[in-house]
């Protein structure tokens, strides 16, 4: 949803506009947690993955951290304008997966595409469908934790639906425990919306160290 880009761009950009035009003074509040969220992906994720060319990654890796947890979050939320499961949606993911794929094959060193040449007799095989797996397990695994999560929700919530003829009792009391297991659901998927997108970026990160520094 366009409305979600706009969210993901006007974060990062008050963030810069703010650091602008006060260089010299510690952030707070809002500014300061996306400090905090910026400089451990940078420094702990990328930095430590790639090595010491990881700046021309680095803007990329940050833009898919920061879209893929800000859409995960608003997922969660199930009044409008939240409740678009985009991350749920394996056509983002794929294009998400295919940005990554782009930037490891781009930008690959010689060294990584002498593992896909003979004479090996098994390695280039090996090597060869690794290129296209990697991005392929970024794609759903991505699109299968965060779908997942929203399916059983809903499953949840059609025992509700399901246990009306079967008496008020039993309904009442499916009524609360689908309630309470949603709500619990809910809290889980809060932990899995913010560890898929450091997963993503983490492999991501690791793919491109890999293609950039493999000896």
């Amino acid at each position: 949803k366009k409305s979600n880009c706009r969210i993901v761009s006007n974060a990062v950009l008050r963030t810069a506009h703010w650091y602008k035009k006060h260089p010299n003074e510690a952030p707070g509040g809002f500014i300061g947690l996306m400090e905090m969220a910026i400089s451990y992906i940078q420094d702990g994720v990328i930095k430590e993955a790639i090595g010491k060319e990881y700046k021309p990654f680095s803007s990329y890796l940050l833009t898919v951290f920061f879209f893929i947890l800000i859409n995960n979050l608003i997922g969660i939320i199930p009044v409008f304008p939240g409740g678009a499961n985009i991350t749920g949606n394996i056509a983002v993911t794929g294009v998400l997966a295919l940005c990554t794929f782009i930037a490891v094959n781009l930008f690959a060193t010689k060294v990584y595409w002498i593992y896909l040449k003979l004479p090996l007799p098994i390695m280039p095989f090996v090597e060869f469908f690794g290129v296209f797996t990697k991005p392929f397990a970024l794609m759903i695994r991505l699109f299968a934790n965060i779908m997942a999560g929203h399916t059983i929700i809903l499953a949840l919530t059609c025992l509700i639906f399901i246990t009306v003829t079967m008496g008020v009792a039993v309904n009442f009391g499916m009524t609360i425990v689908s309630v309470l297991f949603c709500a619990f659901m809910n809290c889980l998927e809060l932990l899995v919306a913010c560890l898929q997108a450091y997963i993503f970026t983490l492999l991501s990160a690791n793919y491109i160290g890999l293609a950039k520094v493999r000896e």
